[in-house]
């Protein structure tokens, strides 16, 4: 490309935040927006197999069903299961798609996303839900912010009975939830004194996750630096 069409695309970047220049030098370098869209470089990561040591440890410590879902529009998609070595044990399909807010691993995501959002996921998730005497959408979100606040979703038979869950977020390096750990058991198992301990587990180790997504971003975002800086003295240079 010419020096002018470059510095016009440079420009255009400028002005997004994508890249700044350096006016005593006249250098690019990277901007605070690619800071803000790190979460991007997950894309190049196979999520579920990066997750996989960390569902082996759940399962075999609690002895329960542990799986990895993300959000598909208004529903979780499961990426990763492991079963349980109980004889009696539930688990979800890899590729299984379940209505969001019915599942732990749906509300886990949910009560970091905004609020419009949310409504709408829950509206299309009520026309799939079978019971006569629905709860309200108004305990729905106060659940939804109870979970918030706790740090981990609890489920108690509320999409098949008998089977309870509680799931916590994985986020990304913006604090957006990104993905979503659960351990899933029968209710007699999974007692509902049994899933606050749990959850409370779950959620130290989904924090642990979350901070290591957040340096696996920027590390891969220092490598991007160093490329586009390098471009950025040959065109400062006039090369």
């Amino acid at each position: 490309m010419s020096k002018t069409t470059v510095h016009r695309l440079l420009t255009t970047l400028e002005n997004k935040r994508f890249i700044t220049r350096d006016k005593a030098t006249g250098l690019y370098r990277l901007g605070l927006r690619f800071i803000e869209m790190a979460s991007l470089v997950l894309q190049d990561v196979e999520l579920h197999r990066w997750a996989q040591p960390y569902l082996q440890r759940l399962s075999q410590e609690y002895g329960e069903t542990v799986d990895l879902s993300i959000l598909d529009g208004s529903h979780v998609i499961y990426l990763e299961v492991i079963e349980s070595p109980h004889r009696l044990k539930l688990a979800a399909a890899v590729g299984q798609r379940l209505p969001a807010y019915f599942t732990a691993s749906g509300k886990a995501l949910l009560a970091y996303m905004p609020a419009d959002q949310v409504r709408t996921i829950i509206g299309e998730n009520l026309t799939e839900y079978t019971d006569s005497n629905p709860v309200p959408i108004t305990d729905m979100l106060a659940d939804l912010k109870a979970t918030a606040e706790r740090g981990y979703a609890i489920s108690e038979q509320e999409y098949e009975k008998d089977i309870n869950a509680v799931a916590a977020p994985i986020f990304d390096a913006e604090k957006r939830p990104i993905a979503s750990i659960a351990i899933v058991g029968p209710s007699f198992r999974l007692t509902k004194d049994r899933l606050p301990l749990l959850g409370e587990s779950l959620r130290q180790m989904t924090e642990m996750i979350s901070k290591e997504v957040g340096l696996v971003a920027l590390s891969a975002i220092v490598t991007k630096t160093r490329t586009i800086t390098t471009a950025g003295r040959t065109i400062a240079g006039g090369r």
